[in-house]
């Protein structure tokens, strides 16, 4: 059955203040009193959206639509009637976050029971050692198994703590006073105790590093120039699991059951285990790379059955059991995965019914009794908490985190979809002015690479798509296709996938060949002017906006938050590891230049004839990464512009960072494309540099942009 009706953030439910309890010891600072959201009047006015809305917009988990692979950020009760989350709000003006442990019950009522702690983000581990993301640390609370307490994680002083909270109300206290982050947690089946896991090791790496340092630091793979020449923490650190007295804070060592209950607990694949022995898994179909995985289930007498229909076979991203033995999954399906489906299975029938499908993300579903408890958004509506049963897909908003909103007026979006040069499905959405009128032609700006829920910010939140709607300039959301390697044969190893993808810039290639299709697809609608089109990416998106300024010179300006992939950086500025890793992937040594390869893709060996306005918008632990670029187009005169934000990396996570990103890309595409400019008297000097870029670039080429 249907979805249900796809609903504004605020429109489903206006939340009062008689929904509200917050706890007598939560004490809040004054500059977080708005981090629960207030009520608001049904008759308040209308406006349009601007910057510091997207900014403080009041998040559960990470905050990006395509997070699909992200922990869960919910715990639900074991009565299944409650669930419980860390709910943030950015404040750009302290620079910094307001988090707060809130519980929501079934029937709506919402309890704030701690307030407090430091944003965390999270690092992975890379070629030759652990590496800084930016993208912000997801720690569900736990509930005890009597319900009376939740345990959660909270950072102090630059460490992750265990913190526990009764569930009634009352001081929240520190359980933990670890000197390295607590990584994870569960509790003990009786509820006496916790089961922690931490990494001491990291400690015993520093002080080997100190030591080291005072002869000077050895280069090797440990380092990477971009982040600094201290050798980086190794992967693959020892876990240590410890099992902590709730009551008296005693700690010993956990048993080898224990440890690998605890493993188990923290495994992200979907997972189902009913008490009675039923257990349902995913395994891949082949040991090709990213082949995709097939559910399987053991049933109460032992045996092994997969399930056969082509619905349980890919983009699985949950499982569960039912009281009855129904296993319930949801999946991403539809047209390049655009639409999420909910199947019941039980076991006798050849092939899975349909529960609900729905246009909507659904992000972090946990079973609750018999719902699911699930973080819900799309294009339109920020994330809210729903609960979706099991039996028939029905849809309850319990609590919309942002309900101003439901007064902001924003930009319509239409879905396009295509398919690019290789056949790979792709789709796109289109997003007008909130004022627009038939006949109107607008500017185009390009947001980049995946397009999933709540329009924002595109991948890595630095492109504010509604604020460019809101200011006059039509949009273009872009989710890429599958990976051009996906099911090509005879790949065995993720190094033979990824040879194959830059294998003659095939992934490029493919990318520009979906870009170029989907713009095609919006010039047909006569709705856009094709001499002012921008573009924008992070990451993987600023890989396919310098490829396509190089490739495809139809854009007016450029930004981009990552630069440069040259062939001089590749071997020298990110570190050993990364170039014997890209060497592997096919490209040539330092030592051995091969213009030819690069010349479809390097920015400094086309820098002079870009000749297009270009920002760079990039964290201090990768602006080196784009010296070489910049530098030869600085060399050629070209316009030019890099900022560097101190104490970020890949995802820039400091929320004043975030706004003056999203501002200035506003600003610099109302310049470039509108010739519009903000009137500030503080942005002078912006204007004075641009309108220099301006002056001295060379005339713009027979049919391209102005």
């Amino acid at each position: 059955m249907s979805g249900g009706r796809t609903m504004r953030a605020g429109a489903a439910i206006l939340l009062g203040a008689s929904l509200f309890a917050l706890c007598p010891d939560a004490r809040a600072d004054a500059s977080c009193k708005d981090l629960l959201p207030g009520p608001v009047a049904a008759n308040a006015a209308s406006r349009l959206i601007n910057a510091e809305d997207l900014v403080r917009l009041r998040d559960i988990g990470r905050p990006e639509g395509s997070a699909f692979s992200a922990p869960t950020p919910l715990g639900a009760s074991p009565n299944g009637q409650e669930v419980a989350f860390i709910l943030r709000r950015a404040d750009p003006d302290r620079n910094d976050y307001c988090q707060g442990l809130v519980v929501v019950s079934g029937n709506g009522a919402v309890r704030l029971l701690d307030q407090g702690g430091e944003m965390a983000t999270a690092s992975l581990d890379g070629e030759g050692g652990r590496m800084p993301t930016g993208v912000p640390e997801v720690w569900a609370p736990r509930w005890s198994p009597d319900g009376r307490q939740i345990a959660f994680q909270r950072r102090a002083d630059g460490v992750t703590q265990l913190w526990i909270v009764p569930t009634a109300g009352g001081k929240a206290r520190a359980i933990t006073h670890s000197k390295v982050d607590i990584e994870t947690f569960a509790w003990s089946a009786d509820g006496r105790s916790l089961l922690i896991a931490s990494r001491p090791a990291f400690l015993v790496d520093k002080a080997g590093v100190d030591a080291e340092g005072l002869g000077g630091w050895l280069y090797d793979r440990r380092v990477a120039p971009n982040i600094g020449p201290r050798p980086r923490p190794p992967v693959g650190l020892a876990v240590e699991v410890r099992l902590i007295d709730v009551a008296t804070g005693a700690e010993k060592a956990a048993t080898q059951a224990e440890a690998e209950q605890l493993a188990e607990s923290r495994n992200l694949a979907p997972l189902a285990q009913a008490a009675d022995g039923r257990r349902a898994w995913l395994a891949p179909e082949s040991a090709a790379p990213l082949s995709p995985e097939r559910i399987h289930v053991r049933d109460r007498a032992g045996r092994e059955i997969p399930c056969l229909s082509p619905l349980c076979l890919g983009d699985v991203q949950g499982l569960w059991w039912d009281a009855q033995g129904h296993l319930y999954f949801l999946r991403r399906a539809g047209w390049a995965k655009e639409d999420m489906a909910l199947y019941a299975w039980n076991l006798e029938d050849s092939a899975p019914r349909i529960v609900m499908r729905t246009r909507d993300v659904l992000l972090g579903c946990v079973q609750g009794g018999a719902a699911l408890y699930c973080l819900r958004e799309n294009a339109t509506t920020p994330r809210y908490l729903a609960r979706i049963a099991l039996t028939d897909g029905t849809v309850q908003s319990l609590f919309v985190a942002n309900p101003e909103f439901a007064h902001i007026r924003l930009g319509s979006v239409e879905r396009l979809r295509w398919r690019n040069d290789r056949g790979l499905a792709a789709w796109g959405d289109l997003v007008l002015p909130p004022d627009a009128r038939p006949g109107q032609q607008f500017p185009l700006v390009i947001v980049q690479y995946h397009s999933d829920g709540f329009l924002r910010g595109g991948t890595g939140d630095e492109y504010p798509i509604q604020l460019f709607a809101a200011h006059g300039m039509a949009v273009l959301s872009l989710e890429r296709p599958a990976f051009v390697a996906t099911g090509q044969p005879g790949l065995k190893t993720m190094d033979d996938f990824n040879r194959a993808m830059q294998a003659g810039w095939a992934e490029r290639w493919s990318l520009l060949s979906s870009l170029m299709t989907g713009i095609d697809a919006v010039k047909a609608r006569g709705i856009v002017d094709p001499d002012r089109i921008g573009i924008t990416g992070l990451s993987d998106g600023s890989s396919t906006v310098r490829f396509a300024l190089i490739n495809r010179p139809i854009f007016a300006a450029a930004s981009i938050s990552n630069c440069c992939f040259d062939a001089n950086m590749v071997m020298m500025q990110a570190g050993i590891a990364f170039a014997d890793k890209q060497r592997a992937y096919g490209l040539p040594p330092l030592t051995k230049p091969d213009p030819d390869l690069w010349r479809p893709y390097s920015v400094a060996m086309n820098a002079g004839k870009l000749n297009r306005p270009l920002l760079m918008q990039l964290s201090d632990d990768e602006y080196i990464h784009s010296l070489e670029g910049f530098t030869a187009l600085r060399e050629y005169g070209q316009p030019v512009e890099m900022h560097v934000f101190p104490g970020e990396h890949h995802i820039k996570w400091q929320p004043a960072h975030r706004r003056a990103a999203y501002l200035r890309n506003l600003d610099w595409f109302a310049y470039w494309l509108k010739g519009e400019r903000d009137p500030d008297p503080a942005k002078q000097d912006q204007y004075a540099r641009w309108d220099a870029m301006r002056s001295n670039m060379a005339p713009a080429r027979p049919g391209s942009a102005p």
